[in-house]
């Protein structure tokens, strides 16, 4: 029996994340022993888990469970070095990762298992640790968004990159841009989709209830991470109050967690759009809340496959989207929703076609209705990959 090593940063409410519970619930255990190691513990996610994964204890010392016990002084000081770095001046998601792994790395002990396939399941932190702490015949790093890799960040991560086996990206755009980035690396990338299983969605949004309020109407859904740069909120809210402007009957629903939302907050109280959009948190299980919108609306500027915009279509939802990168992966103009320019009058304007066109939006309901759903034979191409 094969023992695997996954390593991801957590198992919070993400497209990730996801899609690491929906790869773990595929696996055969019978041919394969399985451990989970995270960074931070207690994310939504972990009730998924399936019980033959060993989830792994937290590290002795991260940055993570600072707050959970006593730190020894050089953790105190690796801390305070990180700290110092990352308020210093405005850094990148990739400049962050760095820091943290310079300032941390000496404090977190090596994996002392051998394993025979050790992946990391997520860019930066996952990745240096497989590289360095961890003992394995194969590493393989998944990448799954498309993120920035210049200048420093370039030299910094390529060394880690060299240590794997396999690079794996999740969408035919993603892997064109790690191949730009690093193409003496190209011949060992391969692709594989975020997978997903329709099974387990549909059975899951027959569960729990979902929007609470007494609100009838036209329900616009967004599942994103609060965030500007990649997920595009910005252009959300500004669709939001153009909408509102034009006497359109809707409610929007953002669905996710993140550093934007107090910004987002302010714009939403400003611009007098309470009763227009509205912040529902994060839930272990979204789909009742898909099932139940009328439109799915993704404003992104970056994602590596859009694992929110599969999940509506599985669903029979219009999807109206901005165009980024791996949105062609997925999307056919017109025929399961509508592809828009990475602007808010565009989005408001695919949103009101939609909301008042009723032979478009259930000609793409039938479309979708028709559409393959799901991927999970991919777990074959998995298999493939740590078998070689």
């Amino acid at each position: 029996m094969k023992k695997l090593l996954f390593v991801i940063e957590s198992l919070a409410a993400a497209g990730g994340e996801k899609s690491l519970i929906t790869l773990l619930s595929l696996i055969d255990y019978t041919k394969y022993q399985v451990d989970l190691q995270l960074f931070a513990y207690g994310g939504e996610f972990e009730q998924f888990v399936p019980q033959q994964v060993n989830l792994l204890p937290p590290f002795p010392y991260t940055l993570y469970l600072m707050h959970q016990r006593r730190p020894s002084l050089r953790m105190l000081l690796a801390r305070l070095h990180y700290s110092y770095l990352i308020r210093k001046e405005k850094v990148s998601i990739a400049e962050e990762a760095r820091y943290y792994w310079k300032c941390i790395a000496s404090c977190i002990q090596n994996n002392p298992q051998l394993y025979d396939v050790a992946i990391a399941y997520g860019q930066c932190s996952p990745t240096f640790y497989v590289a360095e702490k961890v003992c394995a015949k194969k590493k393989m790093a998944w990448v799954n968004c498309i993120f920035p890799i210049e200048g420093d960040e370039r030299s910094f991560h390529r060394p880690f990159y060299e240590s794997m086996d396999k690079i794996v990206m999740v969408s035919t755009a993603s892997l064109k841009h790690f191949q730009d980035v690093f193409p003496d690396m190209a011949w060992k990338m391969d692709m594989i989709p975020d997978m997903i299983s329709p099974q387990s969605i549909l059975q899951m949004a027959k569960g729990a209830s979902s929007y609470t309020d007494d609100y009838i109407g036209p329900r616009i859904l967004t599942v994103a991470r609060l965030n500007k740069e990649d997920k595009g909120y910005d252009i959300t809210l500004e669709a939001c109050r153009i909408l509102k402007e034009r006497n359109i009957k809707f409610k929007w629903y953002a669905l996710g967690r993140g550093e934007y939302r107090s910004e987002m907050e302010n714009y939403v109280s400003e611009n007098h759009l309470e009763d227009y959009f509205v912040f529902l948190g994060v839930t272990p299980n979204p789909y009742p809340y898909f099932k139940n919108c009328t439109l799915y609306v993704q404003t992104s500027r970056h994602e590596g496959y859009g694992l929110s915009i599969a999940e509506a279509r599985l669903l029979n939802r219009p999807v109206v989207t901005t165009e980024f990168d791996a949105v062609w992966a997925q999307m056919v103009q017109g025929e399961n929703g509508l592809v828009v320019p990475q602007d808010p009058v565009a989005v408001a304007d695919a949103i009101e076609r939609l909301l008042n066109d009723h032979l478009l939006y259930n000609h793409i309901v039938a479309y979708q209705q028709q559409e393959k759903k799901g991927n999970i034979e991919e777990i074959e191409k998995f298999y493939q990959l740590i078998e070689k």
